[in-house]
């Protein structure tokens, strides 16, 4: 394995996350980066949802620091993309995927430049960052497309970065999302977006999800703790569903985003955005776990979760980050999903 060696103990300090288990009372919670999806439980947090413990949140801008601190059990419960759950049964780490969240519903682009055609893509740069799912996803339009993976000369860079390179012809795709994709297409005439999450196969994948992950001592220590900060999660989402504006604004201070900057992401009517995320709410979650009667959304199979691992870590494979074909259902843990569900928690939210 390459990329992925950089988990590990240099990372538990960058956030400046104490060592030690957290007491019952006090969960402590990580967000791998500012991102409205991740801001349900600061929500809950906010509206008094988990009387009995306290949320103590850090958002990290850190997706591998976020998970070798959860490794390590200096926080308990961390959102970060599904991408990673591979690497942590890889790695060994005493940490689960215990729900999908949301998927990208059209947020993520590959652009390629002016009079590049794909035919011509042979031994030119695309940049996408590694490890990342702009990596899976410039991977898998590739695929699709049918140039083969090694033929082209990647280049990590994140979609920011990207711009420059695009601008100056020096790229000939790039991994990007707003406001990037805008700021290239304007000053790029004949750049163009040839794929995005929206894509209804790439939706029926199920890789491009945000996710929530819980150390596995934290629950088998603290289970009661574990499926009330689930739970809570799911509440924090009833609550913007029903107070749409009001919640984008605490949002976007929780964030230090611009308020109107939310509502591009997540969208106005409390369940998704056709550009952005659309946000599962509980019952869609816990069909793709598998503990609950009923087709997800976008055709993904009932219990679809476990095989979804699987398929992010071939793909991890043949993009070279990865050596070895992991236990998906390793990583994976609905069980406090299937508690909730029996004990007659239901959620079927609607836009407005």
């Amino acid at each position: 394995m390459r990329i992925f060696n950089a988990l590990g103990a240099a990372a538990l300090l960058s956030a400046g996350i104490s060592a030690g288990t957290a007491a019952a009372d006090e969960i402590k919670v990580g967000i791998c980066v500012s991102w409205p999806g991740y801001a349900m439980l600061e929500l809950a947090r906010q509206q008094g949802f988990l009387p009995e413990h306290d949320l103590d949140i850090t958002i990290f801008e850190d997706p591998l620091g976020g998970h070798s601190a959860l490794a390590a059990g200096q926080i308990d419960v961390y959102g970060c993309t599904a991408d990673y759950t591979p690497i942590i049964v890889d790695q060994g780490f005493d940490v689960v995927n215990v729900a999908f969240l949301n998927p990208s519903y059209g947020v993520d682009h590959i652009i390629l430049a002016p009079e590049v055609e794909v035919e011509t893509l042979a031994g030119s740069k695309v940049s996408a960052p590694q490890a990342y799912i702009g990596h899976l996803l410039m991977g898998m339009w590739l695929d699709r497309e049918g140039v083969d993976l090694d033929t082209v000369e990647w280049i990590n860079l994140n979609a920011d970065e990207a711009v420059g390179p695009m601008l100056s012809g020096d790229l000939a795709a790039g991994y990007m999302y707003e406001p990037w994709i805008s700021q290239v297409l304007e000053a790029n005439p004949g750049a163009r977006s040839v794929i995005n999450t929206g894509d209804a196969e790439l939706l029926k994948s199920g890789i491009y999800m945000d996710a929530m992950y819980m150390n596995k001592n934290f629950i088998a220590e603290n289970r009661e703790a574990a499926v009330a900060v689930l739970k809570a999660r799911w509440d924090g989402l009833t609550y913007w569903n029903q107070n749409v504006e009001a919640a984008n604004k605490a949002m976007a201070a929780f964030l230090q985003w611009p308020e109107e900057d939310i509502g591009y992401v997540i969208g106005t009517d409390g369940k998704s955005l056709d550009g952005g995320i659309y946000m599962l709410d509980f019952d869609e979650s816990a069909r793709m776990c598998g503990v609950l009667e009923g087709e997800p959304p976008f055709g993904i199979e009932n219990g679809a979760m476990t095989g979804t691992i699987a398929t992010i870590n071939e793909w991890w494979i043949r993009l070279g980050l990865m050596e070895n074909t992991i236990d998906a259902a390793a990583g994976v843990d609905c069980s406090l999903m299937g508690d909730l569900v029996a004990a007659g928690y239901r959620q079927d939210l609607q836009p407005n």
